[in-house]
């Protein structure tokens, strides 16, 4: 007996086993004992794949792994496009208008002064309120531990601002972000250092000694 293989789906070994033996005559709940699958697992995938060959019902393994794929591929509608629920949580924690069930305001996570100073309005941006994706997503497992609908990534947030159609979240959203940006800047851009006109090697407090002494010509600054 082949031991039971792990997934949610049929793997093309399995589908090849299941076409041979069903050729063999064998019926479904041996097929499912001998690949570890259950027996409706096993009938569902028969009928779902089989076509019809000379008045019979006839399973080819590679037509089932075809199909299989290409509706792999296929554009899977949205969390937030399809749970009103989970589309409000969302929402009104980007906006930073959380209420509870008797309508009155929660507080969101505490952000941090913002103590730039050559762009000090940075202070009144809307994000001083909003929650980020990050902290919604995380959030969501804390108020509703055993709801698994509700559930989504901050990445499938993120999706559903900048990419319309793919959750319905008001594009004017964006500005209650952290950046404010209407697009996202890719990952390797944000992540690179930000040069520097004057790198920390040449500071002028590790001048060599016959620069400190100035007994160079060329090492006397200006006085």
């Amino acid at each position: 007996m082949t031991s039971p293989i792990s997934g949610r789906y049929l793997s093309f070994a399995e589908r090849e086993e299941i076409g041979l033996l069903s050729a063999e005559g064998v019926g479904v709940r041996e097929i499912a004992r001998r690949i570890g699958r259950s027996a409706s697992t096993v009938s569902r995938e028969l009928k779902r794949n089989a076509a019809t060959r000379s008045g019979r019902l006839d399973y080819r393994a590679s037509v089932a792994q075809w199909k299989a794929e290409l509706f792999a591929r296929r554009p899977k509608p949205a969390k937030l496009a399809t749970n009103p629920r989970l589309h409000r949580y969302v929402q009104e924690r980007l906006e930073g208008q959380v209420h509870d069930a008797k309508g009155r305001k929660v507080a969101g996570p505490s952000q941090a002064a913002f103590i730039g100073r050559n762009k000090p309005e940075r202070s009144d941006r809307k994000w001083v309120n909003g929650w980020s994706p990050e902290q919604i997503a995380n959030r969501l497992k804390v108020d509703f531990p055993d709801d698994e609908t509700m559930r989504i990534s901050h990445e499938a947030i993120y999706q559903a601002l900048y990419i319309q159609g793919r959750g319905a979240l008001k594009r004017e959203l964006v500005t209650y972000l952290r950046t404010g940006r209407a697009l996202r800047v890719p990952r390797a851009r944000a992540q690179a250092k930000v040069w520097a006109h004057v790198s920390e090697d040449v500071m002028i407090s590790e001048r060599p000694a016959e620069a400190q002494d100035r007994a160079v010509p060329g090492h006397w600054e200006a006085i």
